[in-house]
């Protein structure tokens, strides 16, 4: 129940105005027949029918056998954002334009002089020159000079709505189409050096490869699986770890997605803590197939390996589910203090916590680096750290890309990555 409330102020909040408000720039504002508005307007509908959809189909009927409808709602997710974030941009230039057009004198504004309209032949007055001239459907232009010297002429309003839809229109499908070539794309190969107090001078230069959000799904495909195994193994990596949100799928649909990771290799293995997407696409069955898999989940639990402890949490949304969610003193409470410890979390968020239990540093995904500019600036709103090294509370944190997507498969300023991250020895 609460749920579907929240679904449906979503509708009302989110969607429903923003669409209108796209209706209004790019339709009614642009044409002048009832028939162009009609037909604009369910236009407008059904696309936000389908992003509503894109949401809901998939876990109604399965992500395999509904690929088209996420793929239509999504690619509008992406357009419609660029759209609206374009618009909003050209806002107060269109105020100033209808401005200054409207206090221009009239004369500069009227198509015919006083002398065209004494030298008319009989019958067509300065009144009837414009009204010729005026578009279709639009207003005849004022009679007298006093009227021309009022609001700015609809057929330069028309103008210039016209000139910001068909602005607005070719930036928001040109960034997405970027975006798509980004999105699926290999991802960028990223090395970063972390010193470490507490790492034994034998393991200085210790490689882990970190990657997250795989997010095999409907829309990504197993070549999507096998290029993120040999960019990772190509890395020659000391150990692999795997932060979360691999599917959005069921092991029935995606298994054979995920097949191509059995083929990671690395010297002391690759290791699996659960993202959010993990719980809402059957946990268990997945915790358990990854296992199969030659990845080795890390479920509130410890080892060491070497000179340090590697750890791992489960993510905090299967404590909200009722799953199992983190728990940090069961996973670290008794551990040598003397090995620093390398933590496995999805979020960045779950550092707070980390840092009271001693982290040296975790190793988190989930935010996508913001996955498409400006969204990077909502998401650091909820994450204390968006994309790459940062610290908490004297935990480090460092926070991938991640290698696949989420919703649109569009990337813009944050390309998916996965990150050799080097433990030097201090």
């Amino acid at each position: 129940m609460l749920q579907a409330l929240m679904f449906f102020g979503l509708v009302l909040i989110v969607v429903g105005p923003i669409h209108w408000y796209l209706y209004k720039r790019l339709v009614k504002d642009t044409t002048t027949t009832k028939r162009g508005r009609r037909i604009g307007g369910i236009a407008i509908i059904a696309l936000a029918v389908a992003l509503l959809a894109a949401f809901i189909v998939p876990r109604a009927v399965g992500a395999k056998a509904s690929w088209v409808i996420p793929l239509v709602g999504y690619m509008w997710l992406a357009v419609l954002f660029y759209l609206l974030v374009t618009l909003l941009v050209l806002e107060i230039p269109r105020v100033i334009a209808n401005r200054t057009w409207a206090r221009r004198p009239a004369a500069d504004r009227t198509p015919a002089t006083s002398h065209d309209a004494a030298t008319a032949p009989a019958g067509t007055g300065s009144a009837a020159s414009q009204t010729m001239l005026a578009e279709p459907g639009l207003p005849p232009a004022a009679e007298s000079p006093a009227e021309v010297a009022g609001p700015a002429d609809p057929s330069r309003r028309l103008l210039i709505a016209r000139s910001a839809a068909i602005f607005a229109g070719l930036t928001a499908t040109g960034i997405t189409a970027y975006g798509v070539k980004t999105a699926l794309g290999d991802p960028v190969l990223k090395r970063v050096q972390i010193p470490l107090a507490k790492l034994p001078r034998s393991m200085d230069g210790y490689k882990i490869a970190l990657v997250s959000d795989i997010h095999l799904g409907p829309l990504t495909g197993v070549e999507h699986s096998r290029r993120i195994v040999r960019s990772i193994n190509g890395l020659s990596p000391d150990l692999i770890a795997v932060a979360g949100d691999l599917v959005d799928g069921t092991v029935e649909e995606l298994g054979d997605e995920a097949a191509p990771l059995a083929d990671l290799r690395s010297r002391d293995g690759a290791y699996f803590v659960t993202g959010n997407h993990e719980y809402f696409s059957g946990a268990e069955e997945w915790l358990v197939e990854v296992d199969r898999l030659g990845m080795r989940p890390l479920q509130n639990e410890r080892l060491d390996i070497r000179g340090l402890t590697l750890a791992g949490v489960n993510d905090v949304s299967g404590g909200d589910l009722g799953e199992g969610g983190p728990d940090f003193a069961k996973t670290l409470d008794g551990r040598d203090p003397g090995k620093p410890v390398v933590l496995l979390a999805h979020q960045p968020i779950q550092a707070f916590e980390a840092a009271k239990h001693g982290v040296d540093l975790q190793l988190s995904g989930h935010t996508h680096g913001g996955q498409m500019v400006p969204f990077n600036l909502i998401a650091a709103l909820q994450q204390p750290v968006i994309s790459g090294l940062g610290e908490v509370d004297g935990t480090k944190v460092y926070v991938t890309n991640g290698a696949g997507f989420w919703g649109p498969p569009v990337r813009v300023g944050a390309p998916p990555d996965i990150t050799l991250v080097e433990l030097r020895a201090m």
